[in-house]
């Protein structure tokens, strides 16, 4: 990566120690003769050194973006980079964090291995998710972690149908339905009951949230699969989430279709730092 001449910087907003970060960091960039695009939140972390760039359009000309904050960041960062094939280098300002795994300590030595070429990169495939509404596609979105159709009312189940290749599943009466990458299967989708996925494993992951017949178990599919679910709840009774932050209300008989999308995720990952060592750190699995 010693190509890099310009990066990228997304952060996360009322971090109390996150401004004498980026103000580190952007001595560190400056010394390395590295230009960098500053979303507003960076840029209100060090005022006067940069002006602050509308967070979609912080990738344009970059090498690589840099995520200072939590996995929630680092989704938001994953739509912002919207298909480009620029490395986000994630560092984990506190939290879970199963994506953002280089810690505060490890972001300049970290930094300086990546400028040497010795960094690995890591590709999660993300999800490509359509609203259709008749005949009409009425929006388009990309996750990375998961679809989400959950009740938008309180104490209140939704009916929802699902097919996998146009083959039907099964008529859910539940609070929801997740559909997950194997990134996203660390998320949502495992506190509803489902399966942790390996990241390179081609499957997506349907899981039922709270079920109202016990039986509804979480079904893994493969990734080329097209997955629709068919919305059966009355207008306004569900919500579509992407990434646990954007989404939209549904209406009656809309159809919901996920895919596998052509695009993946480029994470810069440390070389010590694999995908079950960080299972063992972030759900406290026992040691050996």
């Amino acid at each position: 990566m010693d190509s890099i001449r310009t990066v990228g910087i997304i952060a996360k907003p009322d971090v109390p120690h996150a401004a004498g970060l980026v103000v580190s960091l952007l001595d560190w960039l400056d010394r390395h003769g590295i230009a960098y695009r500053l979303d507003p939140v960076a840029a209100a972390y060090a005022p006067g050194r940069g002006p602050a760039i509308a967070r979609d359009e912080v990738p344009e000309g970059c090498q690589m973006v840099i995520v200072l904050g939590g996995d929630g960041t680092l989704l938001a960062a994953a739509r912002a980079i919207a298909g480009r094939d620029i490395p986000l280098f994630a560092v984990n300002l506190g939290g879970l964090g199963f994506l953002t795994t280089i810690s505060t300590s490890e972001l300049f030595p970290e930094l300086e291995r990546a400028l040497r070429g010795e960094h690995r990169i890591a590709r999660r495939r993300m999800l490509a998710c359509e609203v259709r509404r008749g005949e009409d596609t009425v929006s388009r979105y990309v996750a990375l972690n998961d679809v989400v159709i959950t009740k938008a009312h309180i104490a209140r189940m939704i009916d929802l149908v699902a097919y996998v290749d146009a083959h039907f599943v099964c008529r859910y009466k539940a609070d929801g339905l997740i559909i997950a990458t194997p990134t996203g299967s660390t998320a949502y989708s495992l506190s509803a009951g489902g399966p942790i996925i390996f990241p390179s494993v081609a499957a997506l992951c349907i899981t039922p949230i709270c079920p109202h017949t016990l039986t509804n178990r979480p079904v893994i599919v493969p990734d080329a699969s097209v997955i629709q679910v068919v919305n059966s709840a009355a207008d306004n009774d569900a919500y579509l989430t992407i990434d646990g932050q954007v989404g939209e209300p549904l209406l009656r008989e809309d159809r919901i279709v996920c895919r596998a999308s052509p695009h993946s995720l480029s994470l810069v990952r440390p070389p010590r730092m694999l995908f079950f060592d960080v299972l063992r750190q972030k759900l406290k699995w026992g040691e050996r």
